[in-house]
């Protein structure tokens, strides 16, 4: 496994991020883990969290020009992204969305940089049923800029919905065309669980999780 995976699994376990257990989901499906990158609430976290995002978008090779980080997660992840690229000397411009538009000031649902004619990376800590993602493509789109990719820190890698073999992650990227990045998916979870001691007791569930709801990884 690539140090950034092995480095953001520990950080999110650290920050207790990453929590093992029995959880019941928004789709009520009961997981033996859960992912909330809301935990990443300092200043130490949110830096390290961004350099494992900026290690795992680099190693991709992806190109573009802009960070648009959606509402509301996206809003921090994108920013500390940012900063992590300003201090590796790249300055990126920065745009987010606001929930809901705004009708003095300035107005519209657009803060930061103008978005048109420029290569834009989405940034998010999960797609899960990829009702978010798809609202901040189609605010890009708007405003005139083209989505480059999307970087999400944990993908869940596990199907949507019964009938379809997909992830979200996988049906978001065909349907926008576009790559979708992770930092981490759950195949390095299962590999950062055997290699730890501590979370060895929580490796038959997660096989057994995937195994029923593991999306097809041919997409």
């Amino acid at each position: 496994m690539s140090d950034h995976r092995t480095r953001f699994l520990q950080l999110a376990l650290d920050a207790d991020a990453l929590r093992f257990g029995e959880f019941t989901l928004k789709s009520g499906r009961v997981s033996p883990y859960f992912f909330n990158a809301g935990r990443f609430d300092s200043g130490a976290t949110l830096a390290g969290l961004a350099a494992s995002y900026a290690d795992a978008i680099d190693a991709s090779g992806l190109q573009f020009d802009l960070l648009f980080g959606p509402a509301y997660k996206g809003i921090p992840l994108a920013t500390a992204l940012a900063c992590e690229y300003a201090r590796r000397g790249r300055d990126l411009p920065l745009a987010f969305n606001r929930k809901e538009a705004k009708a003095h000031g300035e107005g519209g649902s657009l803060i930061g940089a103008p978005l048109a004619g420029r290569r834009v990376l989405v940034v998010d800590d999960v797609i899960t049923a990829g009702t978010a993602i798809r609202e901040a493509l189609a605010t890009i789109a708007a405003g005139g800029g083209m989505v480059a990719g999307i970087a999400v820190a944990l993908d869940r890698q596990e199907i949507a919905a019964d009938g379809d073999r997909r992830s979200a992650a996988q049906a978001v990227a065909t349907e926008a065309g576009v790559p979708v990045l992770a930092v981490a998916g759950l195949g390095d979870l299962l590999a950062f669980a055997d290699g730890n001691e501590k979370l060895a007791a929580f490796r038959a569930p997660l096989l057994a999780y995937r195994a029923r709801y593991g999306c097809d990884p041919t997409g």
